[in-house]
């Protein structure tokens, strides 16, 4: 047995009688992390203190239902096979949140917060986006607590031990596999540093920062969903997630070209005349006047002698 770089955990629980789950706490912590950055960079931008807090409290909800819906969806089998019980499709805290569906509910439940306080949703989107990657990743350490989410046997060093009972029936006497959740998470936080440099050297606006982040990061979950041996719906011996991945990463890259960057420059305000202009009251100016404004001012040299110093005094 090759001895794994990753060990497992010893249990997917808090010690105590209360059952807290790990999954639960890692997900709480992303939260959180995506509020205060995003808040930051939304007060950075003029943004009301306390608005990211406010439409995340109604992103969250949705997100977990969208994320419940679509993992039911596209694995009805573990619900609505023959010999299953369709009840455990409401079992949310045994696992079971698509990312996918999660982003799509939650960026629905923003939306129509956003649009209640009269927040601009793009300019919002754009300053949560590299918030949302650090919760993403600290989310994924929750499924090294409940060893799930793993890839390929593998000899690795950093190979990821797993427990006889959670091995793939095809692999049951490999002990380390590759350990896909790490490299999402990792993934995630390069993806991050990515988003605020490029929005920084490009100044991305109007959605392009989010719509940068979509294509960030389904490029590395496409990759990574390649080596995933979790049970997965297939299309054309493609994971179905590796489609959904490839998908949204066109549609993100068709956002960044296709949308223009906004020009918003201060026009200029005309001159108004001073009070001591000629012809500031309305009046035509006299000829005299007019001589009096073309001729330049006098310097220290040709004032005189008397008045030098009180005009060497004014230029200091």
């Amino acid at each position: 047995m090759i001895p794994a770089y990753l060990p497992s955990p010893p249990s997917p629980h808090l010690p105590g009688p209360l059952m807290i789950r790990w999954y639960a706490i890692m997900v709480i912590l992303g939260i959180v992390a995506a509020v205060v950055i995003g808040q930051r960079r939304w007060s950075a931008r003029g943004g009301a203190q306390g608005a990211v807090l406010d439409v995340i409290m109604v992103a969250v909800p949705f997100g977990i239902v969208g994320g419940r819906l679509y993992h039911v969806i596209t694995s009805w089998q573990l619900y609505f096979a023959p010999g299953k019980n369709p009840v455990e499709a409401l079992y949310v805290w045994q696992g079971g949140l698509a990312l996918w569906g999660a982003i799509a509910g939650g960026a629905l439940g923003a939306w129509i917060a956003a649009r209640r306080r009269g927040i601009d949703f793009a300019a919002f989107a754009d300053a949560l986006a590299p918030g949302i990657l650090v919760g993403q990743a600290i989310g994924r350490i929750g499924c090294w607590f409940n060893q799930e989410l793993y890839g390929r046997p593998t000899t690795l060093p950093w190979g990821l031990e797993i427990d006889p009972a959670n091995r793939p029936a095809a692999t049951p006497d490999a002990a380390t596999y590759h350990p896909t959740f790490a490299y999402e998470a990792l993934w995630d936080l390069g993806a991050a540093g990515v988003v605020i440099w490029a929005q920084r050297r490009f100044g991305l606006d109007r959605g392009r920062v989010f719509a940068l982040y979509v294509a960030a990061y389904t490029a590395g979950r496409g990759w990574i969903e390649t080596l995933r041996v979790d049970p997965a719906n297939h299309i054309l011996d493609v994971r179905l997630n590796v489609w959904t991945s490839l998908l949204l990463f066109l549609a993100a890259v068709a956002f960044l070209v296709l949308r223009r960057p906004s020009r918003v420059t201060a026009s200029p305000e005309p001159a108004l005349p001073s009070a001591t202009t000629p012809g500031a009251d309305g009046r035509a100016a006299t000829p005299e006047e007019d001589r009096a404004s073309t001729q330049p001012a006098p310097t220290a040299e040709s004032a005189d002698p008397a008045e030098a110093p009180a005009a060497s005094a004014r230029s200091t």
